[in-house]
């Protein structure tokens, strides 16, 4: 089981509610986003536990290979791990934004695109977000409504509260509003296109950067009824909330002991604890699940035995 140290990004936007959150014995204002297991070059986690504690994210893959993050894994993505792990506290709205599919992305001279989504935790209760067009429009109307400022006007918002999920798929504009507090899970990757900023300068005045061309290049224009992902929670069992070709991702809510079963599974897992508190053990090996923490469990686990009253994300590749 690894731990890491969190990076904190204290941001314009950012709240209050990530170091309470986790647990965390510093004093930070602002803090946006705690990356928790982040491959992301220049921004790696770093290992907090344990005989490769220490090492980067990155360097732990390239230690362990396969063993960590499965055969098939590894061949598809090499010494790069693939997912990225954040919590993400708006204190106000985030921009509108698109994130490319992997072969816009390389088209334009990118990496990777960008898939995600989103779990929504314990938020304020006029919290919204943007996820998805509402209506038809074109490329060449997307330049006109950023232009003029009615972009918004074309994006579906939703009232959020705890337990809500939402998909992400490369291309979907979206945009987390003010008293959102999430879990996010995405594909390492951190190229984002920022198509409307509400008009906010800096602190220096300046209207920050817009990438319209490229963004309008990157949208999926198709309308859909409904962008939330629907489920009806369950008690102590998994409940299977995002099945993609980047991450798969389940929702467990534990009042009874468990114990998982990753036998069967070529890959690594990540445990992601949104509330409550717990054990979990791994080949004898126990430690603290509680609010706040990500844990790694590496291709090699057969099983984890979880105690406790906790809910958790579970995802892997």
């Amino acid at each position: 089981m690894y731990k890491f140290e969190p990076l904190l990004k204290q941001t314009l936007w950012g709240g209050d509610k990530i170091i309470p959150f986790k647990h965390l014995n510093t004093h930070q204002e602002c803090v946006g986003e705690s990356w928790e297991i982040s491959g992301v070059k220049d921004n790696e986690t770093v290992v907090a536990n344990g005989k490769h504690k220490g090492l980067t994210l990155n360097e732990l893959v390239q230690t362990e290979k396969d063993l960590l993050v499965g055969k098939e894994n590894y061949q598809r993505f090499g010494n790069e791990f693939p997912l990225l792990i954040k919590f993400i506290d708006a204190r106000q709205d985030l921009s509108i934004q698109v994130h490319p599919t992997d072969e816009v992305a390389h088209r334009q001279g990118k990496g990777h695109g960008k898939t995600e989504m989103w779990y929504v935790m314990d938020s304020a209760p006029e919290a919204k977000l943007y996820n998805g067009l509402k209506r038809q429009i074109t490329p060449e109307l997307y330049k006109q409504m950023v232009a003029d400022d009615t972009i918004c006007d074309a994006l579906a918002q939703y009232p959020v509260k705890e337990g809500d999920c939402f998909f992400i798929p490369a291309g979907r504009i979206h945009s987390i509003g003010a008293g959102c507090f999430l879990t996010e899970i995405q594909q390492t990757s951190d190229v984002t296109y920022r198509i409307y900023d509400f008009k906010r300068k800096d602190k220096d005045g300046n209207y920050r950067q817009l990438h319209t061309h490229e963004a309008s290049e990157a949208i999926d224009y198709a309308v859909l009824d409904n962008y939330r992902t629907e489920y009806t929670p369950q008690k102590n069992e998994g409940q299977q909330l995002v099945d993609c070709p980047y991450f798969t991702t389940a929702v467990y809510d534990l009042t009874e002991p468990m114990t998982i079963d990753y036998n069967e599974l070529d890959s690594f897992v990540i445990l992601i604890a949104v509330k409550g508190e717990g054990t979990l053990t791994v080949d004898g090996e126990e430690t603290t699940f509680q609010t706040g923490d990500t844990i790694l469990l590496p291709a090699t686990t057969a099983e984890v035995k979880v105690n406790g009253s906790v809910k958790f994300l579970e995802t892997f590749v």
